[in-house]
């Protein structure tokens, strides 16, 4: 199979990657950072769906694989310097984060601490078979 050419338009980072922005497609709001390979962007276009390159498992990683809080890609965007992918999605189940948070962001800097944001909206020991 012939890999697509528009993959070539893209600057991968010298381990063959790029980082990825997901953003919820009604509200806009940001859901998560990830990486991509070119065969999970090529995966991602084909599908559907996002397929991320998971760096501590050193494989593709389909989101949603496991808790089933996938996410339906309506738009794949590459920003100015052709270095960052954006990804406008639908996201299944409301959950992105695999803390069982709707987002991956849920921590804000209050006076010099971390403080938490956003509630836990189901269990990740009820998402993960672990």
């Amino acid at each position: 199979m012939t890999e697509p050419t528009w993959l070539d338009e893209i600057r991968w980072t010298s381990d063959g990657l790029v980082p990825v922005i997901t953003q919820e497609s009604g509200s806009r709001q940001v859901l998560m950072f990830a990486w991509m390979s070119r065969e999970s962007l090529r995966l991602t276009a084909e599908e559907g769906y996002a397929v991320y390159w998971s760096r501590s498992r050193n494989r593709l990683w389909r989101k949603g694989e496991e808790s089933g809080n996938r996410q339906k890609v309506l738009e794949i965007r590459l920003d100015c310097d052709e270095d960052v992918i954006l990804l406008a999605v639908e996201q299944a189940g409301g959950i992105a984060c695999h803390t069982g948070r709707h987002h991956c962001f849920f921590r804000v800097l209050r006076n010099g601490s971390w403080e938490t944001s956003e509630p836990v909206l189901k269990s990740p020991e009820t998402m993960y078979k672990r």
